[in-house]
């Protein structure tokens, strides 16, 4: 009697097991993968059971000929992280981070656009860009716009041989501060936020600009 019952004990969690497995959810992601400014309209689809992913990677410069884009979707087996974030750098550097994760059927299907904006936010930062030192012997002041409201240093070097590949200041968004990853399949950029430049980085300014409302009001009142 005990053999019997502990043969339908064994069947049913057989039963269960396979039932729980073949009811695990199973759905197609795009996959696709361009490196290049002008991307191909080629596609293809991977299964996941975990979810989708959709990445857009963009380096701006002053020429279209040192510009850089990555654009990649397809299927992720472990986890996904969802992280945005930009920088305006000086001599006209820009780049721009997505990384969107999503679980349904062919979720990652559309590109994703960069956000742009124009409009001052108020902020000011020192700014400057090279490719060959961890300095800079020529900082700007440069106006941020949008929602990079923060001041940035980042360093970039090659994730293989630790070299050099940029160093910069400019302007960020938020969550830039205290970053570090790896962008455009072989750098590994480490960024912190750095105080705003104050009236044009001179501090005095403030101070004279000040002394005529001062000496106004101390003749009010006297």
């Amino acid at each position: 009697m005990a053999w019997s019952c502990s043969l339908k004990s064994l069947l049913t969690v057989f039963v269960f097991t396979v039932f729980s497995v073949s009811s695990v959810e199973s759905y197609q992601c795009i996959e696709h993968l361009c490196t290049s400014l002008s991307c191909p309209s080629t596609t293809s689809v991977c299964s996941t059971t975990k979810g989708c992913f959709n990445q857009m990677q963009k380096f701006d410069t002053p020429s279209t000929i040192t510009d850089h884009m990555l654009k990649e979707k397809g299927c992720y087996t472990d986890t996904c992280s969802a992280m945005t974030f930009s920088a305006t750098l000086g001599d006209q550097r820009r780049f721009i981070y997505e990384n969107r994760c999503c679980t349904s059927e062919k979720c990652n299907q559309e590109d994703i656009t960069p956000p742009s904006s124009s409009e001052p936010n108020g902020v000011e930062c020192a700014a400057c860009y090279n490719e060959k030192e961890k300095s800079c012997s020529s900082v700007t002041t440069l106006k941020c716009t949008g929602s990079e409201k923060k001041c940035i240093e980042v360093t970039g070097t090659a994730v293989e041989t630790s070299t050099l590949r940029l160093y910069g200041k400019g302007c960020a968004t938020e969550n830039a501060c205290n970053l570090k990853t790896n962008v455009l399949n072989g750098i590994q950029i480490q960024a912190s936020c750095i105080s705003p430049v104050s009236n044009h980085g001179n501090p005095a300014l403030k101070s004279i600009s000040s002394a005529p409302i001062i000496l106004l009001l101390l003749k009010v009142l006297l």
